[in-house]
């Protein structure tokens, strides 16, 4: 279905953090090992790129709003990429340049009876720890709006990076009497603190990317123009050979874990993650580098 909408008919929509879409029915399963593939509803698209990226792309035009059978595409393009040893970063995004993601399908979440959305929230969390729980960096690109749900699935990275000008960030479902139920009440307050998260959430404030840099809630914001470019370029920064990403990963992993530890256990865990690195071909080459004063020449193992 190819659907003709001015963009500022989204207004509305977006600053309620969902977007209303009709109903999609799962395609037949064709998912298949190969550089670029769909997922079996459609709604994901996984593709390798060059120099160890996977790029996770929600395809859910206008505004790539997400259903559950979003979410399953999501976790199955997860784990595709967590088993994918050619894999050493994960890039999400969303198709096209207007939205990321504009959170929720709210026409699904009308039809559906409090048992499914239940259902659906718990999934949706589960995905999003799995993404987590992966050992290898995942970097958010934000083109466009990321609101609501689309923010909560960028939270889950480990990195946000944004394109100037672009659109706004923010949790405004209170508009629509609920909470953020994707993880938002609690990312965004370890990633803002309390306070700040609190008051952009009772509010449901919108800010700019500018602001959203300004306040820790993304890392970086890049010119437009080129920006899906640099943002790959960027996940090859954290890929071998010129970095160690198994190190990487590990990195995310003692942190994720650790920091809700109590710290003596959070530095066991360190150590034992540390030990792992000690045994790897990149930290044997790594320290035989610098010892050598050349430039290493990581493999990712």
């Amino acid at each position: 279905m190819h659907v003709h909408v001015h963009e500022y008919e989204y207004e509305h929509e977006f600053a309620l953090g969902a977007f209303s879409m009709p109903c999609f029915h799962p395609r037949p399963w064709a998912r298949y090992r190969r550089a670029m593939a769909e997922m079996r509803n459609g709604l994901v698209r996984y593709e390798v790129l060059e120099g160890g990226v996977a790029r996770l792309t929600l395809t859910n035009p206008p505004a790539n709003a997400y259903s559950h059978e979003m979410m399953r595409d999501l976790d199955d393009a997860i784990l595709e990429a967590r088993f994918d040893d050619s894999v050493q970063v994960i890039v999400i995004a969303g198709e096209g340049d207007k939205f990321f993601c504009a959170g929720a399908d709210i026409a699904m979440l009308d039809e559906v009876t409090p048992a499914f959305k239940y259902n659906f929230c718990l999934h949706a969390n589960e995905t999003l720890l799995r993404l987590e729980h992966t050992s290898k960096l995942v970097i958010a690109a934000i083109e466009g709006h990321c609101v609501g749900g689309g923010l909560e699935v960028a939270m889950a990275a480990d990195l946000r990076v944004a394109a100037a000008g672009k659109g706004k960030l923010g949790l405004p479902e209170v508009a629509l009497g609920v909470l953020p139920g994707t993880g938002g009440t609690q990312r965004l307050a370890r990633l803002l603190g309390r306070s700040k998260a609190m008051q952009m959430m009772v509010t449901g404030e919108l800010v700019n990317v500018d602001d959203a840099k300004a306040i820790g809630l993304v890392h970086e914001v890049w010119e437009a123009e080129g920006f899906m470019d640099r943002v790959v370029e960027y996940a090859r920064s954290f890929t071998a050979p010129a970095k160690a990403s198994l190190a990487v990963g590990l990195i995310k992993r003692a942190v994720q874990t650790g920091t809700d530890l109590p710290l003596e256990q959070g530095l066991a865990l360190e150590r034992e993650l540390q030990q792992r690195l000690f045994s790897s071909a990149d930290a044997a080459e790594g320290i035989g580098a610098h010892v050598g004063k050349r430039k290493a020449q990581f493999s990712g193992k």
